[in-house]
């Protein structure tokens, strides 16, 4: 497999393109402890990108973010 294939067989992709389809605003925790909530608007292998309230983009590498839910 090349580094640029983008496998849909791991839980935490599919559980990321879940989030798109349902439009679910999300919070990201980051490594630098930062919090970020918006939309996730796509991933690929290496990053996420996010709208908030405003519609600002901001694009997160995957290996900054701590954790993230759904916010509820």
């Amino acid at each position: 497999m090349a580094i640029t294939d983008f496998d849909t067989s791991l839980p935490s992709i599919r559980q990321v393109q879940n989030l798109i389809k349902q439009a679910a605003v999300v919070e990201f925790k980051l490594v630098t402890g930062d919090l970020l909530t918006g939309k996730v608007l796509w991933q690929d292998p290496g990053c996420v990108c996010i709208a908030d309230e405003n519609n600002q983009q901001t694009t997160i590498w995957k290996q900054a973010i701590a954790y993230f839910k759904p916010k509820g």
